[in-house]
């Protein structure tokens, strides 16, 4: 791979539009260095990409063609594994080998989107239920909603584009997409790929980049969009809704996922698990473990064992094949998340592991004991290489803690008794619940969303297919 990128010019039907307003340099979060350059696209370009889609649907793909195209985006992508994950590592500063994951991740979308485009079908409705239906047939279909606004973020940058192209093209729509202007370059390699390599036609699949009060509003606020799929930031996100009143929009947003830790539940594997969980791509996911709810009988013994497993992560480059952790996004997040150890701390809690800069620049992982609710690494998403635990007496207390928050995507519980775990399953109020295993984990193919400020809508191929579809009834008279 080259060690820059330099966006040509490409026909106006491609997978990327020049802009006049010149260019973006996009540089690699873990040293600073020049990765390459995108167009800075105005609300011109954005014009001239949905005029493009909308004119692409004027000529439907059939079902067996978008499930062709969709298998071999899979294999393709499969095929190009290295290629794609080191793009991810350079511009997300994501650890290679777990960025070797997220490609593999996005096969898996792929294949389960093709899927979708195989069976997506209507149903029958029964008219002859009441008198006037008698001598009808009735039966719905399955109409593509029209051309999809898809907004991307930064820490997912292929796996979660995949998550949006993947069932627009599986439900017969043509797609905008504007990747996070930190990491465009695996948006735009996976657009040319689809169209030069899998057999989407080029009108079908446009990347703009920009920043967001530029590209994304000129995205939302386009009358020929019908559908925007978002993932990001809650206030972004509402916004988008209430500046699109009369759109569907499909929201993703933040969480603070918490964990319970029963004494009866397995902690060790607790522990094990949240070495990973919790600090994966420096804890730069909406279901990072963050909060962590210790039964006060083990409390100890866990933390003992937790600072053990997270004392072996290697923080450094994120190209480097014993990486487990790099750098934040940018220096600006790291202060960020640096600031809200040092208030918790000022505000009482204690830092047992991390919670310094290293010489690089990075932040180390980091554990926080004695924390509470109020504190803004327990109250808020923190993003960042940071759990914070917090002891409680009984589980009903565990519960109402965990419930205490303005995100409800995914929390999870270890416990070794069923009825502890089918009451947390009916109590937590989130989208997700996991049972002896953390709260970060996602098979791709679930229905994935939350509550309140974690989102609207339900992602995975099967799900949010039918988002970007309508039902058209039909009723055959004799």
């Amino acid at each position: 791979m080259s060690s820059e990128f330099e966006v040509t010019p490409v026909p106006l039907a491609g997978s990327m539009f020049v802009s006049s307003e010149g260019h973006i340099e996009v540089r690699a979060p873990f040293d600073g260095s020049l990765i390459g350059r995108v167009p800075s696209c105005s609300p011109a370009d954005v014009d001239r990409a949905v005029v493009v889609a909308r004119r692409a649907m004027e000529t439907p793909l059939p079902a067996w063609k978008r499930a062709e195209i969709l298998d071999n985006a899979a294999n393709r992508l499969a095929a190009r594994r290295e290629e794609f994950a080191t793009v991810i590592a350079r511009e997300a500063a994501k650890p290679i080998k777990t960025a070797r994951i997220e490609v593999d991740r996005a096969v898996g979308t792929f294949r389960f989107a093709a899927v979708e485009a195989r069976t997506l079908v209507g149903e029958v409705v029964a008219m002859d239920a009441i008198p006037a239906g008698e001598g009808k047939f009735g039966f719905t279909m399955r109409m593509p909603i029209g051309v999809v606004g898809a907004i991307a973020p930064f820490n997912f940058p292929l796996n979660l584009v995949v998550h949006k192209v993947g069932p627009a093209i599986a439900a017969g729509c043509a797609v905008v997409l504007k990747p996070a202007s930190q990491t465009p370059f695996s948006s735009i390699l996976l657009a040319r790929m689809l169209i030069d390599e899998c057999g989407l036609p080029a009108e079908w699949l446009s990347v703009v980049t920009g920043g967001g009060s530029t590209v994304g509003n000129a995205l939302v606020d386009h009358p020929d969009v019908a559908l925007l799929t978002f993932t990001g930031s809650p206030d972004v996100g509402w916004g988008i809704r209430a500046r699109a009143p009369r759109k569907r929009v499909g929201l993703e947003l933040g969480n603070n996922a918490p964990i319970i830790i029963e004494p009866d539940g397995d902690w060790k594997t607790a522990a094990e698990k949240i070495r990973v969980a919790g600090f994966s791509h420096a804890g730069q996911s909406c279901i990072s473990t963050q909060r962590i709810l210790v039964h006060e009988s083990i409390a100890t013994n866990f933390l003992d064992e937790l600072v053990r497993q997270v004392s072996t992560l290697v923080v450094g480059d994120p190209l480097d094949e014993n990486t487990d952790v790099s750098s934040l996004i940018s220096t600006s997040e790291r202060d960020r998340v640096q600031s809200w150890i040092d208030e918790a701390v000022a505000e009482g809690a204690l830092v047992v592991l991390g919670g310094e800069i290293t010489p690089e620049g990075l932040l180390r992982p980091t554990i926080v004991v004695d924390a509470r609710p109020s504190m803004k690494i327990c109250a808020k998403e923190v993003f960042g290489p940071v759990v914070a635990i917090s002891t409680y007496s009984d589980v009903a207390e565990a519960l109402r803690i965990a419930n205490d928050s303005d995100f409800g995507l995914q929390a999870a519980i270890f416990t070794s008794n069923i009825g502890t775990a089918l009451n947390a399953v009916r109590t937590l109020d989130f989208g997700g619940v996991v049972v002896n295993d953390v709260p970060t984990f996602r098979a791709d193919q679930q229905p994935y969303g939350g509550l309140r400020d974690s989102g609207n809508t339900r992602e995975g191929p099967a799900y949010s297919v039918r988002e970007m579809t309508e039902i058209r009834m039909v009723i055959l008279g004799s």
